[in-house]
């Protein structure tokens, strides 16, 4: 039986993600309240992040690469449904009142963006001021790259990594992208290994597989039924002369 979770294929990276902001939210008061996950691109960190804001009614943003720390600020209270005063200070405060005032969390993807433009020590003051839950969603480098600021760093109460795609997890994916076929084991497995452990790539190749199976009329996709047909593997195709 395949199980989804609101329409989400429930994959390993939908519990670890939903365990890893339960774990900041229910923490002793004495440990720090920062939670770190991280992992390649495609690994489907944003959609499990997605998922567990939504379970735990968690302010979510997604940092852009241009945002200021006034930008920051101002995303940050419009998901609060608040209206940002004039001044960044001002803007601050608001941010940790509401979050210590509701007991939500936050939580930051992208957090990439937030290193790169030195906006870090923000992140630490809004996490100082409320004392709440935030969760922060980046790429593989992340925490290497959070050790710049050692005060940021010593703060987080867990690293916890994002998992490559799994057998089991592509064949949760498979009544979402590939409804109107079974798709066996061995075309699954097949798919695994050419996903370099993305979540999207085999959304994509089991998208490919269930639209070339009704336009033949096929409705069962092993290794042997697809045959030689191309699947997508992320790189860009050979240019034939």
């Amino acid at each position: 039986m395949t199980h989804t979770a609101n329409g989400i294929a429930d994959t390993a990276n939908l519990s670890i993600c939903d365990v890893a902001l339960e774990r900041a939210i229910t923490r002793t008061h004495s440990l720090p309240g920062l939670v770190c996950m991280f992992g390649p691109s495609g690994f489907g960190k944003t959609v499990a992040a997605i998922y567990a804001a939504n379970r735990h009614r968690a302010f979510y943003v997604q940092a852009k690469s241009v945002w200021s720390k006034k930008a920051t600020l101002k995303a940050i209270l419009f998901e609060m449904g608040i209206k940002p005063a004039y001044t960044i200070p001002e803007m601050l405060d608001q941010v940790a009142q509401e979050l210590a005032q509701s007991g939500r969390p936050l939580m930051i993807d992208e957090m990439d963006h937030i290193v790169e433009r030195n906006n870090v020590e923000l992140i630490r003051d809004i996490y100082e001021a409320s004392q709440a839950p935030i969760l922060l969603i980046g790429e593989e480098q992340l925490p290497t790259k959070l050790k710049k600021w050692e005060r940021f760093h010593g703060r987080v109460l867990a690293w916890v990594p994002a998992q490559p795609v799994t057998l089991d997890d592509a064949r949760k994916l498979v009544s979402i992208y590939a409804p109107a076929i079974n798709v066996t084991d061995d075309l699954l497995d097949m798919l695994v290994d050419l996903s370099a452990g993305s979540v999207r790539r085999i959304a994509v190749n089991l998208e490919l597989i269930n639209e070339t199976a009704i336009a033949e009329g096929i409705d069962e996709a092993s290794r042997d039924t697809w045959g030689r047909r191309e699947l997508y593997t992320g790189e860009a195709p050979k240019r034939r002369l």
